[in-house]
């Protein structure tokens, strides 16, 4: 669905809210006290500046009576098959982001990633799956990054761990290819990498990934990732917490330039090892 269609379909979604919601007598703050967010978020669903989650959309059923329309109408919007259940919100949310900070502690970022390198990942977690399955992945995942070539990109900040640099995902060629992408994308000032290097040993964020995103009209997101699991965070506490996580990995992460001079020493060094091959 494209982004303006899709939009125009949230805000119907909005509008219906709107209507069912007066029709059952209820002010967006007796509504958000039933469903256990605020007034001020129903208003933004209504408004379709934000997008609810799906534990909030059946709630809103429950209360408004709506026979699952709001559910339905959700899954329909949101739910891209290209993506995993738990990820579809996030992603849909990045496209509305106006900053995005993340930290990776093995892989690349999504958002950074090449064809080659998202290749090599999925065929890593689906080592049977038809190429059909494997391309559709690779092909939504390029459609995210995307956003970093738009004009009216978000601004971006990654730290990542340098086991991702050090982990030959797809072998030399495909992670000499990789970091020099992201080389490419430093030097054209469209995104910021720090590399947390391995001698800053324990940190914040062990083992854990964490994306935070900013809107121009509605609160910040934090986003966190388990084993085929993913939350979605917008309680102001928890997002302002995972905030000073994330100012705890950059102020142990190596500066802007030390960085870039270690994924291009990263990147040299694998395509040494092309070269030698």
């Amino acid at each position: 669905m494209a982004n303006a269609s899709r939009q125009a379909a949230w805000e119907f979604w909005g509008t219906e809210l709107k209507r069912r919601r007066e029709d059952a007598g209820l002010t967006q703050e007796g509504l958000g006290a039933k469903v256990f967010v605020s007034g001020g978020y129903i208003g933004q669903f209504e408004q379709a500046i934000r997008k609810p989650q799906l534990d909030v959309a059946i709630r809103i059923d429950a209360i408004l009576q709506t026979d699952g329309f709001f559910e339905r109408t959700w899954r329909k919007l949101i739910d891209d098959q290209r993506y995993a259940d738990y990820f579809a919100a996030a992603a849909e949310l990045e496209r509305l982001a106006t900053k995005i900070c993340e930290f990776e502690s093995l892989l690349v970022p999504g958002l950074l990633q090449t064809a080659a390198y998202t290749r090599a990942v999925t065929l890593a977690n689906n080592p049977i799956a038809p190429d059909e399955y494997i391309e559709d992945r690779v092909r939504a995942r390029l459609d995210r990054t995307a956003i970093l070539s738009d004009v009216a990109r978000p601004s971006y900040w990654a730290v990542v761990h340098e086991a991702a640099l050090r982990v030959p995902v797809g072998g030399p060629g495909v992670m000499a290819d990789e970091l020099e992408h992201i080389t490419r994308l430093l030097r054209e000032r469209k995104i910021l990498v720090q590399v947390l290097p391995f001698a800053a040993g324990a940190h914040a964020q062990m083992g854990k990934s964490l994306k935070l995103m900013e809107f121009a009209d509605a609160p910040p997101t934090a986003y966190t990732e388990a084993v085929y699991s993913g939350n979605l965070l917008d309680d102001p506490a928890v997002v302002k917490r995972a905030q000073g996580t994330y100012d705890l990995l950059r102020a142990a992460a190596l500066s802007p330039e030390a960085s870039l001079s270690l994924i291009e020493s990263a990147a040299e060094d694998y395509r040494r090892c092309v070269s030698s091959s």
